[in-house]
């Protein structure tokens, strides 16, 4: 199951999608999450999949892998749907014991469970495609801005940046005291669902210990490398736009044109 998780991970190979300017993706990813909140109809949905579709085969990255990362959320996408089927006040179709599916709760909890199901794989084709150093040079220039504030814009974007490098690094330390456990006869599958979580407290404690390492690790490495904040440092490989950036800056426009105004048609289903 830890290994199905594919947030934060990079998956290396030549594509259009990877050759992107990394605040394309950013910006992209930010607009088609937004997109998703406006629908009022499922054709709105079906656009956004055919876009998202298209964005996942131009950068050759397999499906089965991105699919694969959303066997981590199925159980936050059944009580999602759960609580939008039964508690949502409408016209009822039918009574089961003392809950009551309405036709608006049925519409609410298939619309969310779509609406996850795209958020999840659009944010993973963002960090699929994005080393985690071009994902912080562009959230560090897409904040430029928040400099006028005081906000220290590239310490901001280097945290931002290193949480999400240590996901997939932290949940490789979590499999490795997983299999040394069950070496020495834990039991981490059966019994109920409390149980199992029980089972998991002895997990945290080396888990916690090897996260404070590694990050004491990293701070003296970059201490090392003398680094101050973002202060007057330049970059190796500065972000400059490409003939290929402002078409996809056209393509997101045109897509979030299209899908909202057919999203919003009241005589759509």
């Amino acid at each position: 199951m830890l290994r199905d998780i594919t947030l934060g991970q990079y998956y290396q190979t030549e594509s259009v999608i990877h050759k992107m300017d990394p605040r394309v993706k950013l910006g992209g990813t930010l607009l088609f999450i937004i997109s998703l909140f406006f629908f009022k109809n499922y054709a709105g949905y079906v656009i956004a999949a055919l876009f998202l579709g298209m964005v996942i085969r131009l950068s050759k990255v397999p499906f089965r892998f991105m699919v694969k990362g959303m066997k981590t959320i199925v159980m936050l996408m059944m009580i999602t749907v759960v609580f939008n089927l039964f508690l949502t006040q409408g016209t009822p179709l039918f009574t089961i014991w003392k809950l009551t599916i309405t036709q608006e709760g049925l519409k609410m909890a298939i619309s969310m469970a779509i609406r996850l199901t795209l958020l999840i794989i659009g944010s993973s084709v963002m960090t699929l495609t994005t080393t985690p150093n071009n994902l912080t040079d562009g959230m560090e220039k897409m904040m430029g801005p928040l400099k006028i504030f005081k906000v220290p814009v590239h310490e901001v974007a280097m945290m931002m940046s290193i949480a999400l490098r240590f996901i997939p690094i932290l949940l490789e330390e979590t499999d490795k005291i997983m299999k040394a456990q069950i070496a020495r006869g834990a039991d981490f599958e059966s019994g109920n669902i409390f149980k199992r979580a029980k089972a998991m407290v002895p997990l945290l404690v080396p888990l916690f210990i090897s996260a404070f390492r590694r990050a004491n690790d990293l701070a003296m490495a970059m201490e090392a490398r003398c680094y101050r904040g973002g202060e007057g440092r330049t970059k190796m490989k500065p972000l400059i736009y490409h003939k290929r950036d402002y078409i996809a800056y056209g393509c997101i426009a045109a897509y979030m044109v299209i899908s909202i105004v057919v999203g919003r048609l009241p005589f759509l289903p």
